[in-house]
């Protein structure tokens, strides 16, 4: 099945773009279902371990991701290491011609384990396609809003 990818335009530099976007403290401010996140101690650099925590069902459950793409202020990745549905997530800053702004891509799939291999293209695609448009919205809200 394709990716989930979803772009949007934010009158903000790519610098203060890419250090909202890829900060897992920040997720739960413009991403649905994220309770929380953080990284593992140190500078974050590829093999990082990027812990978010989200909401699923009535519960909280922390996944863990490690990065696997680092180039700031234009590109981060991460992809899920444990539990039965791994996320695979490629986010792209690029400054917008002409004016002070960004284009945001995040594309975003998913790999089943065990159980996941059934939710995956059952539940967790198509919720995620819904979330995605709202999360792109958000974003580009929040970091507008902020001055």
């Amino acid at each position: 099945m394709a990716s989930i990818v979803s772009q949007v335009d934010i009158e903000r530099s790519p610098q203060e773009v890419f250090d909202y976007v890829t900060d897992p403290a920040r997720f739960a401010e413009w991403q649905e279902n994220v309770a929380g996140g953080h990284m593992d101690e140190g500078p974050t650099a590829v093999g990082s371990k990027c812990m978010t925590t989200r909401r699923i069902g009535g519960s909280e459950r922390e996944f863990t991701s490690e990065v696997t793409v680092l180039d700031p202020p234009r590109a981060w990745a991460v992809h899920g290491v444990d539990g039965p549905i791994r996320s695979r997530v490629n986010v792209t800053v690029e400054p917008v011609d002409g004016r002070k702004g960004s284009k945001v891509t995040i594309d975003l799939d998913f790999e089943g384990h065990g159980i996941g291999k059934i939710l995956v293209p059952l539940l967790v695609r198509p919720q995620s396609r819904k979330e995605m448009q709202r999360n792109m919205a958000r974003l580009k809200a929040r970091l507008e809003s902020a001055g």
